[in-house]
């Protein structure tokens, strides 16, 4: 029986079929290894220090498919990474004229950070265009929704009214805050080239004159940044992409923990497009999309803390501390990628069920818009007579299971003033919508 592939997300749902499945997978970091490799040697027959024919030979022969990443993966614990026995088939497979120009000058960190800066570099593409599938849908639900009244909740209770527009202006900006976050540490990724203990003291050997503009060369080739020194143990590049990634999958678990709520069957105020089975009760209509994204946004703080953790790492190349980051960041990229497909899915197809959120409004008997009648009825009975008289029509309106409209429609003193407009949910919205619509300016 063939073994099964390590790399498949079966207990990862959140991620598994995802872009960013894909962008980090096995095979794709393996040729991020190898385009790594490949832009090395061009990059040094561009400035004179190997020959022409070893760059198109190496770069002919880096390509994934060529090798067995299995192999490679089993070889690893020999070095403890996978460029060592990396370099040697890519050795091999240059052959004997050209061999001697792989991997020349370089350390095996150079090619595994510029590696996983490009396979960030990827992911991070795909991520943001299914942040901006997120934003623009939360744009139309929010413009769509910009006077949909509904209960406001502080501490799980009913507050006062707000509107399903701002809630969506909301989540928009937390997802525009984590696309910009995201945007400016994408372009900031860079190479890393320092040789072996950071002084690019190999380089030198051979040729180079100016190994600035070498490392310059080698970061132009792969679209990556000119780092200003090697960053072996120097790890900001890390530790942006952990914070990043983490304020991204909570900005994503938070549009998840609100339709997780308002999804409730005793709530039922939205619903995911097409909820999920199950597999024992045909009636459920689960919010998996939902489930999916707050499950990567309880994982993200901790993947981000072991990177954090890695900024204290010894000496020009540590022991420990730079391999403890390889398995958390793939899996922070990998979640937060399968975290906004799955976002761009749930608020593209969100329902809003506006007649269950004005239905609400009377379950608390009226009593939602208490704060708006004290403040109102001050200057006509009184601060003291107002607070007494709401004081005691609240805990009648239970008692007598009438709404605080229809009590205050009985006190004499209030025969002048339209008790209708006053207890209406939905005229207590405060500056929702104009909230709504300066959000909404944000490109």
């Amino acid at each position: 029986m063939t073994s099964p592939d390590p790399d498949t997300g079966l207990l990862a749902p959140g991620w598994a079929g995802s872009p960013a499945a894909s962008a980090t997978a096995d095979g794709a970091y393996l040729q991020a290894l190898l385009d790594a490799e490949a832009a090395l040697t061009r990059v040094q027959a561009r400035l004179g220090l190997a020959p022409e024919g070893a760059a198109d030979r190496v770069t002919e022969a880096a390509r994934a498919d060529r090798f067995d990443v299995r192999s490679l993966a089993e070889r690893a614990r020999g070095g403890g990474n996978p460029v060592i026995p990396l370099v040697a088939d890519l050795t091999e497979a240059v052959g004997e004229v050209y061999g001697p120009y792989v991997h020349r000058g370089a350390t095996s960190q150079d090619i595994l950070d510029t590696a996983t800066m490009l396979v960030a570099a990827r992911t991070l593409d795909l991520l943001l265009a299914d942040l901006h599938r997120v934003q623009r849908a939360l744009a139309r639900l929010a413009s769509e929704h910009r006077d949909t009244a509904m209960p406001g909740r502080t501490l799980t209770q009913h507050a006062v009214p707000t509107t399903f527009g701002l809630k969506a202006a909301g989540w928009r900006a937390l997802v525009l805050d984590a696309r910009d976050r995201l945007a400016a540490v994408r372009d900031s990724l860079p190479a890393q080239l320092g040789g072996a203990a950071g002084t690019l003291a190999a380089f030198t050997v051979y040729g180079s004159e100016d190994t600035q503009a070498l490392t310059a060369a080698f970061a132009a080739e792969l679209g990556l940044r000119a780092p200003l020194l090697p960053w072996h143990t120097l790890r900001t590049p890390i530790a942006d992409l952990a914070g990043c990634l983490a304020f991204a999958a909570g900005a994503l678990g938070k549009i998840a923990a609100d339709v997780l709520v308002l999804g409730r069957t005793e709530i039922a105020e939205i619903a995911e497009g097409s909820g999920g089975g199950s597999s024992a009760m045909p009636h459920k209509a689960n919010p998996v999309r939902s489930t999916l994204i707050a499950a990567a946004a309880r994982r993200a703080p901790q993947l981000a803390a072991t990177l954090y953790g890695s900024l204290t790492a010894e000496d020009e190349r540590p022991a420990g501390a730079w391999h403890a980051e390889w398995e958390p960041l793939r899996d922070l990229l990998r979640l937060v990628g399968g975290a906004a497909r799955d976002a761009a899915e749930l608020t593209g197809g969100l329902r809003v069920h506006a007649d269950t959120m004005r239905e609400h409004f009377d379950l608390t008997h009226g009593l939602i818009v208490s704060e708006r009648l004290s403040a109102e009825l001050a200057p006509v009975l009184g601060r003291a007579r107002a607070k007494a008289l709401l004081t005691d029509l609240a805990k009648r309106t239970y008692a007598e299971d009438l709404s605080l409209g229809e009590l205050l429609a009985r006190e004499p003193e209030l025969k002048n003033i339209d008790i209708g407009s006053l207890t209406d949910p939905a005229r207590y919205t405060g500056s929702a919508g104009a909230l709504t619509d300066r959000a909404l300016e944000r490109p």
